[in-house]
């Protein structure tokens, strides 16, 4: 069963290193078990059969995920690579559509929901929006919600 995980720790020039997995563990892996040794280097993604040595965990199989995988999110290019996080959420927000009249670039959603007679919502109604944050290594969150993106087509993306 493939795994995923992250370079954390790179030894060139003893061939080895380490990975953590996506339970954050850390496996032990050496240069002649990797498809793409090319590749190797501190953060990179990779993806992996995890194993088990006398020494403890361990990986084998491994492909390095290559650097040009980007994704784009809102007119946002977010590099797959850099992802350390994302998480799905549902936030109570107003139901009025506010339309911000400075700025012209209006999105489906926000089309679909003032297209929608005023009277639909009352003053203080609330609706249930999903949302989209992604966090990435470099610590940054963005948070998108379900009338910029495709929430549930995004998170399969994000899950390659």
């Amino acid at each position: 069963m493939a795994m995923n995980g992250t370079i954390t720790t790179w030894f060139k020039d003893k061939g080895f290193g380490f990975i953590k997995d996506e339970n954050g563990e850390n496996r032990y892996f050496h240069v002649i078990k990797v498809a793409n040794p090319d590749l190797i280097k501190k953060n990179a993604a990779v993806t992996f059969e995890p194993a088990t040595n006398n020494q403890g965990l361990s990986a084998y199989a491994i492909k390095v995920v290559p650097e040009s995988k980007y994704i784009y999110i809102a007119g946002e290019r977010l590099k797959l690579t850099s992802i350390k996080s994302f998480l799905v959420y549902s936030e109570e927000v107003s139901a009025d559509p506010r339309i911000d009249k400075d700025n012209a670039v209006l999105s489906v959603g926000m089309l679909m929901g003032s297209i929608r007679p005023k009277t639909a919502a009352k003053p203080g109604e609330m609706r249930t929006l999903k949302k989209l944050a992604i966090t990435t290594f470099q610590g940054t969150t963005s948070i998108f919600s379900e009338d910029e993106i495709d929430v549930d087509a995004t998170v399969k993306l994000l899950k390659v």
